[in-house]
């Protein structure tokens, strides 16, 4: 007989054989019983990717398929959601870890706040090499929240993770999935149409690995700015009736925050030329709005591990 599995994680690949042998050792560690793994390749790689995963086979329900003619990682996450056979969703991708403890943590909260459309949770960033770097926490206390209430600091800067949220797979289809338009917002988006339709539980620790190296989408943003900060701008105008009822000041914060995201961006690739009008961007929403923005933003948060690889190279 065989079993539903109460949890689908959709793993996009492509070209994806350096990093992936250590984000399925990772979930492997987890004893992911009951758990399915749809992972989805399109990688013309004659196999290399496949090698990598075969060994894990015999400890995780793995089921694969190479997919070349589906290139956006949002296009196949999209697929394995629609494939998927579990009533909620992880992504999770091919750079990416599960730390000690992490289906442990989302079977208490999918048992904690079974009506979430999405629990989330703080993240840790890690290093090419596999280091853990720092915390990548997130702006809400731990609990269940309207998402209502959490939709505009959402909307001032994505906190959120890849690999930290659960999805109901029935509130994924219902709001549309991913935009394949929107090679780097598409998370983003995402969550901010899933906030609008439910409740969003918070979990209290950090159980994912969200890594940075130099083959990660703000470093490919970083060489075309224009396509990147259209990437922003495309989300704000999906959401534009909400956005036009926020308050001037979180309206002048999302702009701000779009200005410091392009400039980083850029200055990832070696062009700073930008840094100064961000950090004017910043200091012009006045200091009561700029603090805001940068503690919701979190901003040190995500500044300071980078910071940390480019000294320690």
């Amino acid at each position: 007989m065989i079993m539903t599995p109460w949890l689908s994680v959709i793993i996009p690949v492509h070209m994806g054989e350096r990093f992936l042998a250590a984000t399925l050792a990772s979930v492997a560690a987890e004893n992911p019983l009951g758990v399915e793994f749809r992972i989805y390749n399109s990688g013309e790689d004659e196999g290399a990717a496949r090698r990598v995963a075969d060994p894990y086979s015999d400890r995780m329900d793995i089921v694969w398929e190479d997919v070349p003619y589906l290139k956006p990682w949002t296009a196949k996450t999209n697929k394995g959601v629609g494939d998927a056979r579990a009533s909620h969703v992880i992504m999770l991708h091919q750079d990416d870890l599960w730390l000690p403890g992490h289906l442990t943590a989302v079977r208490k909260a999918l048992a904690a706040w079974p009506e979430a459309t999405m629990s989330i949770a703080a993240s840790r960033f890690v290093a090419a090499d596999g280091r853990l770097l720092g915390a990548w926490r997130l702006p809400f206390v731990p609990g269940l929240h309207d998402g209502g209430v959490l939709w505009d600091t959402l909307l001032v800067q994505n906190s959120i993770a890849i690999p930290s949220p659960v999805i109901r797979r029935d509130a994924w289809l219902a709001c549309g999935g991913m935009n394949d338009a929107l090679w780097y917002t598409a998370d983003w988006d995402l969550y901010l149409k899933l906030m609008k339709s439910g409740q969003i539980a918070v979990r209290e620790n950090a159980t994912t690995g969200f890594r940075i190296h130099g083959g990660s989408l703000t470093m490919k943003g970083g060489r075309d700015p224009a396509a990147f900060r259209d990437q922003f701008e495309l989300v704000l105008r999906n959401h534009a009736e909400m956005i036009e009822l926020l308050p001037s000041a979180t309206k002048r914060k999302v702009r701000a925050s779009i200005a410091v995201n392009c400039a980083l961006a850029a200055a990832s690739v070696g062009n700073f030329s930008d840094l100064i009008g961000a950090l004017s961007a910043v200091i012009k929403l006045g200091p009561r709005n700029a603090t805001s923005y940068i503690e919701k933003s979190r901003i040190i948060d995500r500044l300071v591990p980078r910071i940390d690889l480019l000294f320690s190279k």
